[in-house]
């Protein structure tokens, strides 16, 4: 995939050019099965070609002699010597080139099990039932011969995507304590970590392919849980060729501009990729634009899946009527989590009893918790377990850190999350405006890439809880191109534009400074919201530190 930016006026040209010349090259070093795509946006576009597994870094180098012939032909230019380069994309592709490892891929496929490759390993196979074969170095696939492969022990296990713009890495963690309370192994990849089991392997962000890969590639995983971001979807694609469920938990605008998308639409068609390769896809049927465009990739023939929709209003005309037609739901209904097929109804439990959801206060912790019902019950997970697993799990700093940790120091409630768009914003102060509040503190500050109108978006969905004191943070690793106090600027302007008095204003130079700052100033009745980005470890750190020592408001701050 070769992203590339051009005036709008010559887009068509350009991509008409592009696509004749790499069809022509892909004919020429015979490649004439492989198929061309093109996603436009404005400004520019993805171009998209096939090859074969063992090519990859050849195809790139095929791509870009394209794109530069398209060029040339558009100004005028004679371009590229043909010839010469196909003489020259030819000897890389036979460099590349690694029969053995086309031989091993169609062996798999015969089988029906997965198969994956880079420069770390090649595996068939998934989790328990997975063989790896290290590769020899970085530039030479591991390709054994399948006559010599037990494919008696070679197998697949069940495997899920989490995907969606809030409530993802949540899910996953659901869903694994769900697996563990069902007696198998669960094995996962996040934004945060690689868990098998109870083992934390890794640390960062592995929503991507290779995240994926490494928990597919641990035998000791029995149920596979694959968070999939966006960005590892339109850089890599997906990870896995199928799977057996999936779910889009939500869209919400947060990182326009990047890779080419620009609108809601645009998350929801790359979110929806992963209902291409399960049988089984849960979908938020209170997200209408999400709704929408599953209905037109329905439409395009690009989603087969069985759907199962989920929401917080068991009256949402999308739950009437897919019920009616004998469809899957997952329902908040009289306090209970209820998983409904047709008229029938099962409660699962009481919303209240899964801790996450803060005795039903925090509505996007009910909404995880329905996803991960339907997620469950696709892949043969039954009720008892399901309900038993949602209870055990408590959403503590240590399971699910950043995400929804509510606080209490002498009456005053302290709310901390990783609410980092404007969407998950709306749903925090959903849960805090369930609160009784004397006063309603927040801090707030932005990372550098988002767009202006993402960030003023965090200033209009807290504005509706009325602040009296706004902390204004500024994150220096989260700058990203813009300079100290433009992020945090913005926000000031739009809260001024909603009515906002000047006085309820402050400002700190770290998102830490601005936590001390939030607590200097609570007392007894207070609500104050926090959320984390920054320094995410080191603020809950200190509010575990603050609640072993059953600090209370007006007491001094320890460093």
């Amino acid at each position: 995939m070769l992203d590339v930016a051009f005036a709008d006026a010559q887009g068509d040209a350009l991509v008409a050019a592009w696509e004749r010349a790499a069809r022509r090259m892909l004919s020429e070093v015979g490649w004439r099965r492989e198929v061309t795509r093109i996603r436009r946006f404005p400004g520019g576009a993805s171009l998209f070609i096939s090859s074969p597994i063992d090519c990859l870094y050849a195809a790139t180098e095929v791509n870009e002699w394209a794109w530069s012939k398209a060029q040339s032909t558009v100004d005028g230019g004679e371009g590229d010597d043909i010839p010469a380069a196909v003489h020259v994309l030819r000897a890389r592709i036979a460099k590349e080139a690694s029969p053995e490892l086309l031989k091993l891929c169609e062996a798999a496929a015969e089988r029906g099990v997965m198969f994956a490759t880079d420069y770390k390993a090649t595996s068939v196979g998934g989790g328990a039932g997975s063989q790896v074969y290290q590769a020899p170095d970085q530039h030479t696939p591991a390709a054994p011969d399948p006559a010599g492969i037990n494919w008696k022990k070679v197998r697949d296990v069940p495997t899920v995507l989490v995907t969606g713009s809030n409530g993802k890495t949540t899910t996953v963690r659901l869903l694994a304590s769900i697996v563990r309370a069902w007696g198998k192994v669960p094995g996962l990849c996040s934004t945060d970590n690689i868990v098998v089991g109870d083992e934390v392997l890794d640390t960062g962000d592995w929503s991507g392919p290779m995240g994926a890969r490494a928990v597919l590639r641990n035998r000791r995983v029995e149920t596979a849980i694959l968070e999939t971001a966006r960005g590892g979807i339109l850089r890599r694609g997906l990870a896995v060729p199928r799977a057996d469920a999936a779910i889009v938990t939500n869209i919400a605008e947060d990182h326009f501009g990047e890779w080419g998308i620009f609108d809601l639409k645009g998350i929801a068609e790359t979110k929806l990729v992963v209902g291409h390769v399960v049988p089984r896809l849960v979908v938020n049927a209170e997200d209408r634009v999400l709704v929408e465009t599953l209905i037109e990739e329905h439409q395009r023939d690009r989603i087969h899946a069985d759907i199962g929709y989920f929401a917080l209003d068991p009256s949402h005309p999308v739950i009437v009527r897919h019920l009616a037609r004998n469809g899957t739901a997952a329902i908040w209904s009289g306090g209970n989590l209820v998983f409904a097929r047709g008229a029938k109804r099962t409660i699962v439990c009481p919303a209240a009893a899964v801790p996450v959801t803060l005795g039903g206060l925090a509505r996007f912790n009910v909404a995880n918790a329905l996803g991960a019902i339907l997620l469950a019950s696709a892949i043969g997970i039954p009720k008892q377990a399901i309900a038993e697993g949602l209870k055990r799990f408590k959403g503590t700093p240590e399971e699910n850190p950043g995400r929804g940790h509510l606080y209490e120091f002498g009456g005053c409630k302290v709310l901390v999350d990783f609410a980092h768009n404007p969407h998950g914003m709306r749903a925090l102060v959903e849960t805090a405006r369930a609160m009784p509040a004397k006063r309603r503190i927040v801090i707030l500050g932005q990372a550098g890439d988002r767009d202006d109108e993402s960030i003023r978006g965090l200033a209009r969905e807290t504005w509706p809880w009325r602040p009296d004191r706004v902390i204004l943070k500024e994150m220096e690793i989260y700058l990203r191109g813009r300079k100290p106090g433009e992020s945090t600027g913005l926000i000031k302007d739009e809260f001024l534009k909603l009515g906002a008095s000047d006085g309820i204003f402050s400002h700190a130079e770290t998102e830490m400074a601005a936590v001390r700052a939030a607590l200097a100033v609570c007392q007894e009745g207070d609500v104050v919201l926090l959320p984390t980005h920054a320094e995410r470890t080191a603020v809950i750190d200190l509010m575990e530190s603050l609640s072993r020592q059953v600090w209370l408001p007006g007491q001094p701050i320890p460093f």
